[in-house]
């Protein structure tokens, strides 16, 4: 018969997807050269990624939890505390960073847009002018379609802004949302081991 391993922090939901992490210490789950408090400091970068990974695979609707596997408590109540403030801050600042990616993006877009638009604009002017000054020649047919299309290829990064590069930014962050405000739970080794 297995004992449970004694563990400190917030009361996991049920039906939650868990993430499980384990570390020796709790300064394994930060990264070593951040220089910033405990509280503050960022997550090392490949508990980050296997978290965030993690949470990709989860389904959109389903709670998300973090338990943290520790085989050297040190203070449990302190512990949770400050590991669980640390993670929703951590996640909490990714969010905010990707909600800043977005808005320099629809910034890039809405000036991608009127520039495309004023290349369109004048493009398509210069199109109808050669049509009509240059008669129906074959050459005067090409340089009509190649000012048409050369018009439309201006808009194109505006429309790729506007109709797909956005929407992975935005689930991002709200995949940093549900980071942010997560569970996290440390599970102890017994002494024994």
């Amino acid at each position: 018969m297995s004992q449970a391993r004694p563990s400190a922090g917030d009361p996991l939901p049920p039906r939650c997807v868990q993430i499980e992490v384990h570390v020796g210490e709790l300064r394994q789950l930060f990264n070593a050269i951040d220089p910033s408090p405990f509280r503050d400091r960022d997550l090392d970068p490949r508990v980050e990624q296997f978290i965030v990974d993690w949470s990709r695979e989860a389904p959109t609707r389903a709670p998300l939890a973090l338990l943290v596997r520790l085989d050297h408590p040190v203070n449990p109540a302190d512990d949770a505390a400050v590991v669980r403030d640390s993670i929703h801050g951590f996640f909490a600042n990714r969010a905010a960073a990707t909600r800043g990616r977005l808005r320099q993006l629809f910034r890039v877009g809405r000036v991608s847009l009127a520039i495309g638009l004023a290349v369109l604009t004048v493009f398509m002017i210069a199109a109808q002018f050669v049509s009509r000054r240059a008669g129906t020649s074959g050459i005067t047919e090409v340089l009509h379609e190649s000012l048409s299309i050369g018009g439309w290829v201006a808009m194109w990064r505006p429309l790729e802004i506007f109709l797909y590069d956005w929407w992975p930014i935005r689930a991002e962050a709200r995949r940093f949302d549900r980071l942010a405000v997560m569970p996290v739970r440390l599970s102890y080794a017994t002494a024994g081991g």
